[in-house]
């Protein structure tokens, strides 16, 4: 059993930076690929991000790339997701998973985190 537990997120102005991270237990870490996804009020939940196993692969929403950043440390047991140039519309509860392959179809994710919510004012 894989527990996931991501960082605070927070509130901050359009045009900050926020650093989520996802400490993951219970499995060896490199074992897993992982992503991360986010739900706003009102809307299904979104890919934003995936990274492969050992870090060499990522692949982003249109809607962040360039803008967000997805990494891990695997020595540390911990993904992480660099948010830059935030906007408004990535308000959002952002939500780690691990799974056996780095994609962008939830399904294929076997673990998720409990969520932390982004908040970002104009």
């Amino acid at each position: 059993q894989v527990t996931l537990v991501e960082s605070r997120g927070g509130s901050v102005q359009a045009g900050d930076s926020l650093r989520l991270s996802c400490a993951a237990s219970g499995r060896t870490f490199s074992f897993d690929a992982m992503a991360w996804f986010r739900q706003a009020p009102g809307k299904e939940r979104e890919f934003v991000a995936t990274i492969s196993r050992s870090g060499g692969t990522t692949g982003y929403a249109d809607s962040v790339k360039g803008r967000f950043t997805i990494s891990r440390d695997n020595a540390k047991n911990t993904g992480y997701l660099q948010m830059n140039s935030l906007k408004p519309e990535d308000s959002a509860v952002y939500y780690c998973a691990t799974g056996r392959i780095a994609t962008r179809a939830q399904g294929t994710y076997d673990y998720w985190g409990q969520g932390t919510q982004v908040t970002v004012f104009s």
